[in-house]
C-alpha cells in the first residue's frame, strides 16, 4: 500500500523546571509591558482575542467563536505539543487575552505561564470531561460508552483518578490527555469552552452556545459513523506507536496496543516487543500504525519483522501538509477509514 512520506521528526525534548522558570521570568517582563497598554482582550475591530494551547483546542475555539473571535494558537503546525517552549511574547500575551483555552497537564510550559498570567477567563479542557489513566494496553470491551461524564468548567483539578477504567496506568500515574479523539468527550469540552467565551464576551453568549450545539451535532454524527463503521470487524485489536487512542478504543469496544506509552519517543522494552509479536499473531493484527509527528522507525521495524502492513493513525495533535485532511473532521474520517481497513470490517 502507499504510505505518505512523513516530515522530519523532531526529537522530544524534556522541559526542565529551570527552563520553565526562565521562560516565565522573561514572560513576566513582557507581560508588564503589555499590561501597560491596558489591553481589554479585544482586537482593534472589537473581536475577542482567544489563545488556544494546541490544535484540537484551537479548532474548538474557532468553531465556537465564529466571527466574534480572533484565535491564536501557541503550538505551530509540525511542532509536537509536548515540545512547546513559549517565547516571552507568547507568555506575555496570555495576560492580555480575552480568554484562554488549554488542557492542563499536557504542556508544562503552558501550565506554568497560565498560572502566572492572572487571566480570569480560562477553559481547561481537562476539567470539562472525565479523564482516565491509560497505559500501553487499553481494552475497550469493559467500557460503558454511555457514561458521558461532565466536569465543572471552573474546577481545574476535577480531572482526578476517580473515574474507573480497565487499562493500565501510565508509568508516571498521570491521566491520559487525548480526550479529543473521542467525539463524545470532545463535544463535552466544546460546551465548557462556549461557557467560558460567553463569560468573557456576554454580548455574544447566545451565539457561542448556538455554535457549540451545532458542533456537538456534527460530533454526534461522527460518533455514530465510527460506531457503525467499526461493526462486523474481523479483529478488535490495533497496534499504534504510542498510547494516544485509549479513549477511542473504549468508546468503540476496541483494544489498543501501544508500542510505547503516552510518550511516543520512549523506547519499548524487549519484553514489550516480545508481547507485541505474540498478540499480533493471536489477534490477527494486520497493520501497525504510526503517526506523522513521531518517529516511525520502531513501528516499521515491528511491522517488517511480523510481515505486517503499516499505515497512519493520526492523533490530531496538529495539522501539517502531511495530514490526511485539512481539519479535525477530515482527519478523523481518514482515521476511521484506516481502522476499518486494518480491522477487516465488512
Amino acid at each position: 500500500m502507499n504510505v505518505r512520506p512523513t516530515r522530519p521528526v523532531r526529537s522530544r525534548r524534556r522541559i526542565t523546571g529551570a527552563a520553565v522558570a526562565i521562560a516565565t521570568t522573561l514572560g513576566l517582563v513582557s507581560l508588564s509591558a503589555c499590561s501597560a497598554m491596558s489591553s481589554d482582550g479585544r482586537t482593534a475591530d472589537g473581536k475577542l482575542q482567544v489563545i488556544a494551547s494546541f490544535y484540537p483546542l484551537e479548532f474548538l475555539a474557532k468553531e465556537i467563536g465564529g466571527d466574534h473571535v480572533k484565535v491564536t494558537g501557541l503550538t505551530k503546525p509540525g511542532v509536537e505539543p509536548h515540545d512547546l517552549e513559549l517565547t516571552p511574547k507568547q507568555t506575555g500575551s496570555l495576560a492580555d487575552a480575552g480568554a484562554i483555552v488549554y488542557l492542563k497537564g499536557l504542556q508544562p510550559a503552558v501550565d506554568e505561564a497560565i498560572k502566572q498570567s492572572g487571566n480570569k477567563h480560562i477553559a481547561d479542557a481537562a476539567s470539562l470531561t472525565s479523564l482516565e489513566k491509560h497505559g500501553n494496553e487499553v481494552d475497550g470491551h469493559h467500557h460503558t460508552t454511555g457514561d458521558n461524564h461532565s466536569g465543572s468548567s471552573g474546577d481545574e483539578d476535577s480531572s482526578g483518578d476517580e473515574h474507573g477504567h480497565e487499562g493500565h496506568a501510565h508509568e508516571d500515574g498521570s491521566a491520559d490527555p487525548h480526550i479529543w479523539l473521542d467525539p463524545v468527550k470532545y463535544a463535552e469540552v466544546a460546551k465548557g469552552v462556549a461557557t467560558t467565551l460567553g463569560k468573557a464576551d456576554p454580548d455574544h453568549k447566545a451565539d457561542y452556545e448556538k455554535n457549540a450545539t451545532a458542533l456537538g451535532t456534527k460530533l454526534d454524527a461522527l460518533n455514530k459513523k465510527f460506531a457503525e463503521g467499526l461493526k462486523n470487524r474481523a479483529s478488535d485489536t490495533f497496534i499504534t506507536t504510542h498510547a494516544a487512542f485509549g479513549y477511542l478504543a473504549e468508546r468503540y469496544g476496541l483494544t489498543e496496543e501501544a508500542i510505547s506509552g503516552v510518550d511516543p519517543e520512549s523506547e519499548p522494552s524487549a519484553a514489550r516487543m516480545k508481547d507485541l509479536h505474540k498478540l499480533a499473531e493471536d489477534h490477527h493484527v494486520s497493520t501497525v500504525f504510526f503517526e506523522t509527528l513521531a518517529n516511525p522507525a520502531t513501528a516499521k521495524t515491528l511491522a517488517k519483522d511480523l510481515k505486517l502492513k503499516t499505515d497512519v493513525l493520526d492523533p490530531l495533535e496538529g495539522i501539517t501538509d502531511d495530514s490526511r485532511g485539512h481539519d479535525y473532521f477530515e482527519v478523523m474520517e481518514s482515521n476511521l477509514a484506516a481502522l476499518r481497513k486494518a480491522l477487516g470490517t465488512k
